[in-house]
């Protein structure tokens, strides 16, 4: 069972971030504060995300929106590839650990969309999908690799 906290614990998180309103989510406040000489505003600037058939930019949506939607964005990329680590160290040795932590995570991104789009003031999105997927691969990509390299230099150490 401890091997399953950090994925179950993942899960809890996305569950209650998941179901809050845009505007409980919302950080732009904070960002106003803390980034009031709006840092790094001409590189950022340079930015154009397709996203949902809009371009998102700074020109688009503004300096303080734009770096929230970074930050909405890179959460999910993050968020989603701990649930898959999760996945991926619960599930052990056994084989295709790295297909079931990728394919397993996917599928509760698509579900946690499809849930998402019942909260007030969010939707649903193939792209979340995508982030969070890559998220998955990335993480648990990285892991395999260095567990492969660990592995190898262990027996040749022998």
């Amino acid at each position: 069972m401890k091997k399953w906290l950090i994925f179950i614990i993942c899960l809890v998180v996305l569950v209650i971030s998941s179901s809050m309103t845009y505007e409980q989510q919302s950080i732009l406040p904070k960002l106003e504060d803390l980034l009031s000489h709006k840092p790094f505003e001409e590189q950022l600037a340079v930015l154009k995300i397709p996203y949902w058939g809009t371009i998102v930019s700074v020109e688009e949506r503004g300096y303080f929106p734009f770096v929230e939607f970074l930050i909405r964005k890179l959460t999910h990329f993050i968020g989603f590839g701990c649930i898959a680590l999760g996945l991926y160290f619960a599930w052990g040795k056994r084989h295709f650990a790295v297909s079931i932590a990728i394919g397993g995570t996917a599928v509760i991104a698509i579900l946690d969309e499809f849930r998402q789009s019942f909260t007030p003031g969010r939707t649903m999105s193939g792209q979340d999908v995508l982030v969070d997927t890559a998220g998955a691969i990335v993480f648990v990509g990285a892991v395999a690799v260095l567990r492969k390299m660990l592995k190898n230099k262990r027996q040749k150490a022998l």
